[in-house]
């Protein structure tokens, strides 16, 4: 069996963003040489996140939208997180509603997805060098 392991760095200017790192995974795929086996692809920061979905514009406003009417950013005294001298209570809350992780199936050398599925990197407290880990095992 194959390992492979690699972090990908982001850094986005704004408080969030959502990225499709669809491409870097399947260059971690290629770079692997597994052919049949599993992808693992996790945020290792706890406010960004990792989920899959569309990468259609007007669904990523509405999870922006959503996101902010679930956990809004302010008031910054609406969380006791922020007491201790953060601004980020509101992070902490969207990636565990949008998820640390996805795990891809590997068939004949192919992320093996259902129509649409792209896998997007979630930041919700941006502004610093953030990773992800691609972990991918197989044959």
């Amino acid at each position: 069996m194959k390992s492979f392991r690699k972090e990908l760095w982001f850094n986005t200017p704004g408080r969030r963003a959502f990225i499709n790192i669809t491409p870097k995974v399947q260059e971690c795929l290629r770079e692997s040489g597994v052919r049949e086996g599993l992808a693992l692809v996790n945020a290792m920061h706890i406010t960004a996140s990792v989920f899959i979905n569309d990468d259609e514009g007007g669904l990523h406003q509405d999870y922006e939208r959503w996101l902010e009417e679930l956990a809004p950013h302010e008031p910054l005294t609406r969380y006791k997180h922020n007491l201790t001298g953060e601004d980020n209570g509101d992070a902490h809350l969207k990636r565990q509603v949008m998820g640390r992780e996805v795990v891809v199936a590997i068939t004949e050398g192919r992320l093996d997805f259902g129509p649409w599925e792209q896998i997007f990197y979630g930041e919700f407290d941006g502004g610093r060098k953030k990773r992800v880990l691609v972990k991918i095992v197989g044959e």
